[in-house]
């Protein structure tokens, strides 16, 4: 008699987890969405980079050819020295490089063109470190502020020093429940 009592008892618990409240949610939940959501759609900030036919100067494009030939060691690009020129009455040199995206960039490539590409300089992703801000608006809708921290790319000597002045950004967004697939980022 006591194993149909047992049995009964352990049916019912199942039923009652399986019916749990699916409009809750709390703050790791709202943190794991937004992470979900990074995933597939990433924020990140964007630059033009040139390449082609490159002419440099020996000392006045000095920063810009470190630049080019460190994103070179790291493989992103390929350059050949086309030619080099003495200025004349001058101690200042010219170069001209044939530079080329390798594959090795396309995954920080975003458009490309016959000269320039658009390309990540900063991704951004969730600062496990600072809290979620997180507010309920109703039982289908939330509002959850995250701070993101910024990673560096590659191309990142190549932004300009005024477009980022924080090494995070802070997002607002808004989730609501769907009743197939559950909380989503709108």
């Amino acid at each position: 008699m006591k194993r149909p009592i047992w049995m009964l008892f352990i049916a019912f618990i199942a039923i009652a987890s399986a019916c749990k409240n699916e409009t809750s949610i709390n703050e790791d939940d709202a943190s794991e969405v937004i992470v979900g959501h990074l995933i597939t759609e990433p924020e990140y900030k964007t630059l033009v980079f040139h390449f082609g036919e490159m002419r440099f100067r020996d000392r006045k494009d000095e920063d810009v050819l470190t630049k080019y030939k460190a994103l070179e060691e790291q493989g992103l690009i390929e350059m050949v020295l086309d030619e080099k020129k003495k200025v004349f009455l001058s101690k200042d040199s010219t170069f001209v490089y044939q530079v080329r995206l390798t594959e090795k960039a396309a995954p920080l490539v975003l458009e490309q063109g016959k000269d320039r590409a658009t390309v990540k300089a900063i991704n951004y992703i969730l600062d496990d470190a600072k809290p979620v801000n997180f507010v309920k608006s109703n039982n289908k809708t939330a509002k959850a502020t995250v701070s993101l921290k910024k990673v560096e790319t590659e191309f990142y000597p190549f932004m300009n020093g005024k477009d980022s002045n924080s090494e995070f950004i802070t997002k607002t967004y808004k989730l609501r429940l769907k009743k197939d697939s559950g909380w989503e980022v709108e």
